[in-house]
């Protein structure tokens, strides 16, 4: 009897009307928000620890660079001190009302994302040794050169392991978009509870669904982590 009313409550939950096509559609608006998000932070990234690195090595700092490094900091503080449900819904309520919701989503997500990359990025940069800066000096190479052909590359490679977990928090934190009508993952198995009015399988779903995907990112963060451990041995 148990087995038969479970069958029938996943029966309504998911088969009837094709509920599920819910969880289907907001598990490609979660995966698409994510993607593009962490490439929006990783572009952001990139520049504000560039201005952050270039402020700190500089003994003569001109107003431009004063000017960079200042906003810089701001925005630091205000995505890093603020939670992202509130970035989102200021976004999305006040900033950009008559925009389309999923690219309001990605630039918020990704203008959140860009704060933590930045940081990130910016240890990387200042893990490379001093010397390899040096060696791209005495090779003729511009400070703009040395740091593209060999700073750069080699920080991508110290830290490709923490933006690729970025990348997992992110799929994470992208739950809340619903707050602002999003059709995402949990939205849609919300949506499923509100139609049917049980609560326990469409919940449990979807935070299954969002323990598969984890559990199979951070096996490729592992072959990631392997792969590299082994190139800096040789």
């Amino acid at each position: 009897m148990g087995e038969r009313s479970l069958a029938a409550r996943l029966y309504d939950d998911f088969i009837s009307q094709n509920r599920y096509m819910y969880l289907v559609k907001g598990l490609g608006n979660t995966i698409i928000i994510t993607v593009f998000a962490l490439l929006i932070g990783v572009v952001i990234g990139v520049i504000v620890a560039l201005i952050r690195v270039n402020y700190q090595q500089q003994k003569k700092r001109g107003p431009v660079l004063w000017i960079l490094n200042f906003v810089s900091g701001v925005y630091l503080t205000v995505i890093r001190g603020t939670p992202m449900v509130v970035q989102l819904m200021i976004m999305y309520f006040v900033i950009w009302a008559s925009g389309a919701p999923i690219m309001i989503a990605i630039v918020s997500f990704g203008l959140n994302s860009g704060a933590y990359v930045a940081e990130v990025i910016r240890s990387g940069i200042q893990s490379v040794d001093r010397g390899q800066r040096e060696a791209g000096r005495s090779l003729g190479l511009s400070s703009r050169q040395t740091m593209v052909y060999i700073i750069l590359p080699q920080a991508f490679k110290n830290v490709a392991p923490a933006i690729f977990n970025e990348f997992i928090v992110l799929l994470k934190e992208t739950s809340v978009a619903g707050y602002v009508g999003i059709m995402d993952l949990t939205k849609g198995g919300d949506i499923i509870r509100s139609i049917t009015y049980d609560a326990f399988p469409p919940l449990i779903v979807v935070a299954a669904i969002y323990l598969i995907i984890v559990i199979f990112l951070t096996q490729i963060l592992h072959v990631i982590e392997g792969r590299l451990a082994k190139s800096d041995l040789r």
